[in-house]
């Protein structure tokens, strides 16, 4: 599954749009109220909400071979998250894959990530541009393993790794994911930044074409 286009509600769009062009060097078109980000393959919707509870995940994959690079590149412009004796993580053997965490606009967590199941290698010196494109979106659902079901029946999209508990489903592949939790889940490695139910709408390519809910809030668009 690729992901296109993600829409979501920030606090503040000013600030998310001088995250991404500053911090980030991504292409921004600004909007009243509104930014659209360019992420490698992926636009980034962001609409302002003052009263937009919650904060966002989302995961940007980089190159197999520059996790290393994409990490100084990084540590220069956001700061890093991380536990009390580790600032990047290697996935479960399922995932294949290994990431660091920073902090991104408006409270949001976000992630770099390397699959290493990708063919993606690029040579030179690690830019914005090995930013190749969103592929994990966090989604809040009361409810997780309804929504897993509708997306893994329904949307025809497989469960992912190997977690498939009540209140943590990863939906999609090593293209794109939707990380599905709980209400009140901190984002790994924070414990304070929470999901919370909101509006978000994610178009894709892959699964059978069709609009599908994620919980209350949320939608998944699966284009033909």
């Amino acid at each position: 599954m690729k992901i296109t286009k993600v829409s979501a509600r920030v606090r503040n769009a000013r600030g998310a749009a001088d995250f991404y062009a500053s911090v980030l060097g991504v292409g921004v078109d600004r909007a009243p109220n509104a930014v659209s980000v360019t992420i490698g393959a992926t636009r980034l919707v962001l609409v302002e909400d003052p009263a937009a509870e919650g904060d966002h995940h989302f995961a940007i994959t980089v190159p197999s071979n520059k996790f290393d690079r994409a990490k100084t590149w990084i540590q220069q412009r956001a700061v890093l998250l991380g536990t009390s004796d580790a600032d990047e993580f290697e996935c479960s053997p399922a995932w294949n894959a290994r990431s660091l965490y920073f902090t991104g606009h408006d409270r949001s967590v976000l992630e770099l990530i390397i699959r290493r199941d990708l063919d993606n290698a690029t040579a030179g010196p690690f830019t914005s541009t090995d930013l190749l494109c969103v592929s994990e979106v966090g989604v809040a659902a009361a409810d997780v393993p309804p929504v897993a079901a509708t997306l893994i029946d329904d949307a025809d999209v497989a469960p992912y790794g190997d977690a498939a508990g009540s209140t943590f489903r990863p939906i999609g592949d090593a293209d794109g994911l939707l990380i599905v939790v709980t209400p009140g889940r901190p984002w790994f490695p924070t414990t304070d930044r929470t999901a919370q139910e909101s509006p978000v709408s994610i178009t894709a390519v892959g699964g059978r074409p069709g609009t599908y809910r994620l919980g209350a809030c949320g939608s998944l668009h699966v284009l033909a």
